[in-house]
């Protein structure tokens, strides 16, 4: 695991934002000292932005297709990462982090990461949502979105997104 010191800067596009359902985990990781707010970006390139079973936003790992997308950056240290991995399910096949370069409203360009779709799933998706994607995911957009107390108990996620790619629900 990561030291306590060591930094990656999270640019965030859905749940986590400021205002959205779980954005109590970087509330509490500012609380503790793991992340930093550091503003509002946009991504350099354009991307895929979909909602999926139960509302959950992706971002799909298509360069050029979909839109730029509008979100927020956070500086986060490697305790406060491993507790954002396990949220988005890293180990498990649901997400994965992976590199994105992002522009703020002066101009500033960032390197950073971003929680993408996994490579599995993340192109059937685009398809199944007809190859239309959002800007930003926004309070509108959350109305679908299910928390994870409130969806089925004992369900297989995985198997979820592959019958929704499969027959659409």
């Amino acid at each position: 695991m990561a030291a306590k010191t060591d930094s990656r800067l999270i640019f965030t596009y859905g749940t986590l934002k400021r205002g959205f359902p779980n954005h109590g985990l970087m509330e509490n990781l500012i609380n503790g000292g793991d992340a930093v707010l550091v503003g509002e970006y946009t991504t350099v390139e354009a991307f895929p932005l979909v909602c999926g079973p139960y509302g959950i936003p992706y971002l799909i790992n298509i360069r050029g297709a979909g839109h730029r997308v509008q979100g927020e950056m956070y500086k986060v240290n490697g305790s406060g990462l491993g507790q954002l991995d396990d949220l988005e399910g890293i180990e498990i096949g649901h997400y994965e982090r992976l590199p994105v370069n992002v522009v703020g409203d002066c101009g500033e360009n960032l390197a950073s990461e971003a929680y993408f779709a996994h490579r599995s799933f993340g192109e059937g998706m685009w398809k199944m949502c007809g190859q239309v994607g959002l800007e930003e995911f926004t309070m509108e957009s959350s109305k679908k979105y299910e928390r994870k107390e409130d969806r089925p108990p004992n369900r297989d996620y995985l198997q979820d997104i592959r019958n929704f790619i499969s027959n659409g629900h």
